[in-house]
């Protein structure tokens, strides 16, 4: 059983930002290896703490037999990580999915890529009990650490009662929990299971919640448990909306723990009216008014605008830009323009053109 470095859980105990991954393909719908690299490196100066790769963001469909690329991408993304030589810690997270024995083979892979953790959806299991898959996450946390994740229903996840909840976060070796439901009510199921739970102290909270990301990194839950008042709060976020911008997401969870530190009112009300900016870019980008079918284009569009990816292509050709959504995109990147990492990129990419000039990370 591979466990967390206590390096790694500390940095996902103070809270970091984990993009997720995009998957880098050529007009063909090939893999581009360059820009995918390039991506991973993107991330790591960008200052994130690490990337989940394999997730909803990389496409499923890397999964397919006549397309197999899971391994390659992980594969890839480790790889830069090693070349990067960080002084500070990075975590390698990789996606898992499907049935136990799935689940289980990607797992290992994982493991033998240099991966730290794994992100277990709970997706596609929709015949299956809550106690079924309960002991799916056990058999995967026999493998790896595992980093729970409650997608919401409009994008293949289901929900959860309260109870399994409860019973998830005394799995040993899950170590965080990505909370995407997109639901209020159901995020609170979450967070009251962890503060009712004996591993309240070993469980990492992450906002998956692209629709509410700085509120749910500045609300503080706190439950009455036998008779004592106890506190839990979203870390930091495991997110696809971090996948562009990310050098300013970073700034903004600084900012955010700043706020924690020493809260003014005046920051507060700042930092909501971001909040809602953030949303609204989200809107364009994942497009919930058509079922977020353009989410995966969305992200695509951004990095293409910035010079990170060749296109928007997806693996499923019929994955595009819903009607509408361009303008939308180009709406937000005019009305909040201090919320891009434009000029960050353009110095990126200007040092990746150097080959002599040593990028430091």
């Amino acid at each position: 059983m591979k466990r967390l470095s206590k390096e790694l859980k500390q940095l996902l105990d103070e809270g970091t930002v984990l993009p997720a991954h995009p998957l880098a393909l050529t007009a063909e719908r090939k893999i581009d290896e360059l820009h995918q690299r390039q991506l991973t490196r993107y991330y790591i100066e960008s200052g994130a703490g690490g990337v989940a790769v394999g997730v909803h963001s990389t496409q499923f469909e890397i999964r397919d037999p006549e397309i197999n690329l899971f391994s390659t991408v992980l594969k890839w993304a480790s790889e830069e990580v090693d070349k990067a030589k960080l002084d500070r810690p990075f975590i390698k997270i990789a996606g898992i999915c499907g049935p136990t024995d799935q689940a289980k083979a990607e797992a290992k892979i994982a493991v033998d890529l240099g991966y730290d953790i794994g992100l277990l959806s709970m997706g596609g299991l929709q015949g299956w009990t809550e106690e079924q898959i309960l002991e799916r996450v056990k058999a995967v946390a026999e493998i790896i650490p595992v980093f729970g994740f409650y997608l919401q229903p409009s994008v293949g996840g289901r929900i959860f009662s309260y109870d399994f909840w409860r019973k998830f976060v005394e799995i040993d070796n899950v170590e965080a929990i990505k909370c995407a439901s997109f639901n209020r009510y159901q995020t609170l199921d979450v967070m009251r299971a962890v503060a009712n739970s004996s591993r309240r102290d070993k469980i990492s909270m992450y906002t998956g919640n692209d629709d509410n990301i700085v509120a749910d990194l500045l609300t503080e839950y706190k439950f009455p448990v036998n008779g004592e008042i106890q506190t839990v709060g979203f870390k930091g976020g495991l997110l696809g909306h971090w996948a562009v911008w990310t050098n300013n997401v970073v700034r903004l969870l600084e900012r955010i723990k700043k706020y924690r530190a020493n809260k003014t009112v005046e920051e507060a009300e700042a930092l909501l009216t971001l909040g809602v900016q953030i949303t609204d870019v989200n809107a364009a980008l994942f497009d919930p008014a058509h079922d977020f079918h353009g989410c995966i284009p969305g992200i695509h569009e951004v990095l293409r605008k910035q010079g990170l990816l060749q296109g928007r292509w997806c693996l499923n050709p019929k994955e595009e830009l819903s009607d509408g959504q361009l303008e939308e995109i180009n709406r937000v990147y005019e009305n909040y323009p201090h919320l891009n990492d434009d000029e960050f990129v353009q110095e990126f990419l200007h040092k990746e053109k150097q080959p002599s000039q040593i990028i430091n990370y």
